[in-house]
């Protein structure tokens, strides 16, 4: 018998935000592997207890744990961020694999909860391919996706992401620093943002902006309105709750007028 793995988009946030389709592969792992990040706050364990809470069932049976320490995320600081990110994948890669030979055995299920969508800007699936292809072919693995958090900030600010035949941009901060909205595009979505990137931007009396943090949670956070309008505010939120609650979790979209 083979051996299976899952990865189960969870949403980001709420608990009804989990698919029927990832209901049924929350009662059908063995094995629960999870990645323990150093900066990691119980807000975000708790939320994963909770979908556990309210979708596995007790006929589903008992499972295990297995903590997978992370490695230390030398790109915020490494002058050179690609090769930075290629070494921490690879670390990744080797505790992830041994995790697989040692806690998964024949015939049994594992799975990872990945927030959001496992295949939007998330690098549990890149790794895990990664393992599958090279060390542990043995394994099949399913993706079931989830609720990413560009989904609920359109949803929550009730826009469509994109307009009739415009183009729609998915980019890190890190690219919108370097280059700013590319010309032609006129709706950029902007993910892993820890610099307020948007406040900077040269012509901010051009665009829109559609700001969500927390999306999904209780403490939910929305601001829209002209960028040069609300940008200062903005920062401002970002700056009290992220010393609040010792973590950020935000998106945005910036729409050309």
């Amino acid at each position: 018998m083979s051996r299976r793995l899952l990865l189960v988009g969870i949403g980001v946030g709420d608990p009804n935000h989990v698919t029927v389709q990832a209901v049924t592969a929350l009662n059908a792992f063995d094995v629960l592997f999870v990645v323990e990040k150093g900066e990691q706050v119980d807000d975000l364990v708790a939320a994963r207890r909770e979908v556990l809470r309210r979708h596995r069932t007790p006929q589903a049976g008992p499972y295990r744990t297995v903590a997978l320490p992370d490695p230390p995320r030398p790109w915020r600081t490494a002058p050179d961020y690609a090769s930075a990110v290629r070494r921490w994948r690879a670390e990744r890669r080797e505790l992830w694999t041994r995790a697989l030979g040692e806690h998964l055995a024949e015939g049994e299920t594992g799975a990872f909860l990945v927030w959001g969508d496992p295949s939007l800007y998330e690098s549990t699936l890149a790794v895990v391919q990664e393992v599958l292809a090279d060390d542990a072919p043995d394994v099949s693995l399913d993706v079931l996706p989830g609720i990413s958090s560009v989904h609920a900030l359109t949803a929550r600010h009730r826009i469509p992401l994109n307009r009739v035949g415009r183009t729609v941009q998915v980019t890190p901060a890190r690219q919108l620093a370097e280059h700013g909205v590319p010309a032609g595009v006129d709706d950029v979505v902007v993910m892993l943002d820890a610099h307020a990137t948007f406040a900077s931007l040269p012509d901010p009396e051009a665009f829109d902006i559609y700001w969500g943090a927390y999306l999904g949670a209780p403490d939910e956070l929305l601001v829209a309105g002209p960028l040069d309008a609300v940008a200062d505010e903005i920062v401002r939120l970002r700056a009290r709750v992220r010393q609040e609650k010792g973590w950020m979790f935000d998106t945005y979209l910036l729409r050309r007028r």
